[in-house]
């Protein structure tokens, strides 16, 4: 099914009313699970919204929590999340580190406590539109096998990069796994395999079965060991520079919470060299989309490229829904 972003704005901010989020607050979390889906990311968009609403129920999202800065060293700070949630905070402590890099040409906040952040690429994008480069990530709980174990100790740890552009900002979000687990079951939902294995299944094989590696989340991991070494850099990284939890001790419980992210601006406008910057980005995208394809009809994208191709699209025809999900988020609407 199809339905107008305007539409799925108006039902989103309903719902999280609500759920006692305030008109401001309710109307920010709506704006990005909408936007997120307009670009074509509803593992990380609209899918999830039963299971935000269920993390309310449970008391695991603090709606009235308000992240707050425990300490600062110039332009580093740490900040906690206080369990709030995870669009709240992000939106929140990507805004700050904004203005540190304004004021310091760079600036970085470490957030403890906080929950799903959701789609990462969307501080990316709101970092690229405050025409900063960011380098942003997260821990989560175990869901995957670090290289050589058979049992999941080491997150997928979601990675965003970004970087300014007038013709269209590049924007990197990808996890450490082949596949988010949210993409995976996206492919669930829609009764596919995945184009290539994404895991193992319960007899320890690789497979692209989307069922068999979510019945354990033991998700391959990018790169084999490259990937698996990153994964445990990132959570330390996060961890340390936070004060927060690892990935080890998110494991202790029940539901994924109180994880830890790092959210670094940069504000290239200091070198003064602006068209310069543009001309490098052109000459990069440049060369690359000027390579011939393997089979016909194939092409390179830059990171963020066909999110941008697949916004104009929904713009223009309506994002396109599950319907199970949909009359889930309907049926939340009327309890």
């Amino acid at each position: 099914m199809q339905i107008s972003p305007e539409k799925m704005q108006e039902v989103l901010y309903t719902l999280f009313v609500k759920y006692k989020f305030s008109d401001k607050k309710a109307k920010l979390i709506a704006d990005v699970f909408t936007e997120s889906t307009l670009d074509g990311v509803s593992s990380h968009g609209i899918n999830r919204v039963p299971l935000f609403i269920d993390y309310i129920k449970k008391g695991i999202i603090k709606i009235d929590a308000e992240a707050e800065k425990v300490t600062s060293f110039g332009n580093i700070e740490r900040w906690d999340g206080k369990l709030g949630a995870g669009i709240l905070n992000a939106t929140k402590c990507t805004n700050r580190a904004i203005e540190l890099a304004k004021e310091y040409g760079m600036g970085m906040v470490a957030l403890r406590n906080t929950n799903h952040w959701m789609r990462g690429g969307t501080y990316g994008k709101q970092a690229a539109n405050a025409n900063c480069i960011s380098i942003l990530f997260t821990n989560t709980k175990p869901n995957m096998p670090p290289w050589g174990g058979k049992d999941s100790r080491i997150g997928n740890n979601p990675f965003v990069v970004s970087i300014p552009r007038k013709k269209g900002h590049i924007v990197l979000d990808m996890a450490i796994s082949q596949f988010s687990f949210g993409k995976i079951n996206d492919y669930k939902l829609k009764g596919e395999k995945l184009p290539y294995n994404g895991g193992w299944d319960d007899k320890d094989e690789l497979s692209n079965d989307p069922e068999k590696i979510l019945s354990k989340e033991r998700g391959l991991p990018i790169g084999y060991w490259k990937g698996s070494a990153l994964s445990m850099v990132l959570d330390m990284l996060a961890t340390l520079l936070s004060g927060g939890n690892s990935t080890a001790k998110i494991s202790t419980k029940e539901i994924e919470t109180a994880i830890s992210q790092v959210y670094i601006c940069i504000y290239p406008s200091v070198f003064g060299d602006n068209n310069l910057q543009e001309k490098l980005i052109s000459e990069i995208i440049d060369y690359t989309h000027n390579v011939a394809p393997i089979n016909p009809g194939d092409k390179v994208y830059y990171p963020g490229e066909r999110s941008a191709q697949k916004r104009a699209k929904n713009l223009e025809e309506g994002i396109v829904v599950d319907k199970s999900i949909w009359e889930k988020i309907m049926m939340l609407s009327e309890e």
